[in-house]
């Protein structure tokens, strides 16, 4: 199984000229604020302090990016937090968007939505965009340790049900007891072979061009 061993800050990003491209795979995650995207990049990281965890939702306002060895992790900017100002939500828009306009570039987004509640409308506003640009995801239910056993499993197909998918499309995590963490690793080592693949095949296409131009 993947093993993260070394991860490490790499910088920040406030509009899409400082957006940085990578011959590794860029794998996203995203949610709204509060739901643990910090925690959760922390638990992958197994570090405590990687990415900052703030007790006041909506403090990420850029796009932060983490060298996880064999992939570039983005953390982006929260949504939904109801105490920000209708131009400061504008402007964590205008950056997603900037960021998901790079599409060809994103190689996996990890959505992330609270296992506790119903997915919000930002929420599923996040993955009918994901849907309509085709941009492969994985549904990341969080805070799991709040739950019993038998309740995660009737939160999880209640969500399910919301997002018109199966069950076995939502990976239930939690960053207390790291439930969850190696269903979350195998995810991303099957995304990065896919990709690895892809990139070989790219590879051997712009090579076999390359060899009829010389005929």
């Amino acid at each position: 199984m993947l093993r993260i061993t070394n991860a490490t800050f790499i910088t920040s990003a406030a509009c899409a000229d400082q957006f940085i491209t990578s011959e590794k795979p860029i794998i996203a995650v995203c949610g709204k604020s509060n739901v643990g995207k910090s925690s959760f990049i922390n638990m992958l990281a197994n570090q405590k302090k990687l990415a900052k965890v703030s007790q006041a939702p909506g403090r990420t306002r850029l796009v932060n990016y983490f060298d996880f060895g064999e992939f570039i992790l983005a953390d982006l900017p929260g949504y939904g937090y109801a105490k920000v100002s209708k131009e400061e939500k504008a402007k964590w828009a205008k950056t997603l968007d900037a960021f998901f306009a790079q599409k060809n570039k994103i190689t996996h987004v990890f959505s992330l939505c609270d296992i506790r509640h119903d997915p919000t409308a930002d929420d599923r506003q996040m993955l009918e965009y994901l849907y309509y640009h085709i941009i492969p995801f994985t549904i990341v239910a969080t805070k799991a340790d709040k739950l019993s056993r038998s309740q995660q499993q009737k939160s999880l197909k209640n969500i399910a049900a919301i997002y018109k998918c199966g069950t076995e499309n939502i990976i239930a995590t939690s960053s207390q007891t790291r439930f969850g963490l190696d269903a979350v690793l195998q995810k991303i080592e099957a995304v990065i072979s896919v990709s690895a693949d892809e990139q070989e095949f790219d590879d051997e296409e712009d090579g076999e061009k390359n060899s009829n131009k010389n005929k």
